[in-house]
């Protein structure tokens, strides 16, 4: 027997709410989640609760927007996972610092916002990409330095009193 499991309005909200990358209201999120305003209210609060989304009451309307802190966190989890070793991990931020400084190089600037100031004169995609590396190499830092934390084989042993 198939059996299709559909998702229900509430895990709409869910989903679009762990995927914003910005501030959006509970209208703008029941919009997209295409669901009743009312009920979608409530989800969002739930997910403040838990730490998963931060909740804004600035300007006329509550916001709610990324915790940008568990996304790293997350992100750099998955870095460790994903990685065979801290050598490995090590390796890659190498690169990405390599790819930096070559870009760096290249447009002759010393930031970020100097190389964005180039995009009339460069390729758009290479300015995303150099923007991107930017801003992960502080989370592979991170898991560098974190490694034993973050690695799920890290062995946690449990003492017994």
């Amino acid at each position: 027997m198939l059996v299709t499991q559909r998702t229900t309005g509430a895990d709409r909200v869910r989903m679009v709410a762990r995927q914003l990358t910005e501030p959006r209201t509970a209208n703008w999120i029941a919009s997209e989640a295409d669901w009743f305003y009312e009920p979608t209210k409530r989800v969002p609060e739930r997910l403040v609760d838990n730490g998963v989304i931060r909740r804004t009451d600035e300007g006329r309307h509550t916001t709610y927007r990324p915790d940008y802190r568990q996304q790293a966190m997350r992100e750099a989890m998955a870095l460790c996972d994903d990685a065979d070793s801290v050598e490995q991990l090590t390796d890659r931020l190498s690169g990405i610092k390599t790819q930096i400084q070559e870009w760096k190089s290249t447009c002759d600037v010393s930031s970020p916002n100097e190389l964005r100031a180039t995009i009339a004169d460069t390729d758009l995609s290479s300015d995303k990409e150099s923007e991107h590396l930017e801003g992960r190499l502080e989370i592979v830092r991170f898991a560098v330095r974190e490694w034993d934390f973050l690695s799920s084989s890290a062995a946690f042993v449990e003492t017994s009193d």
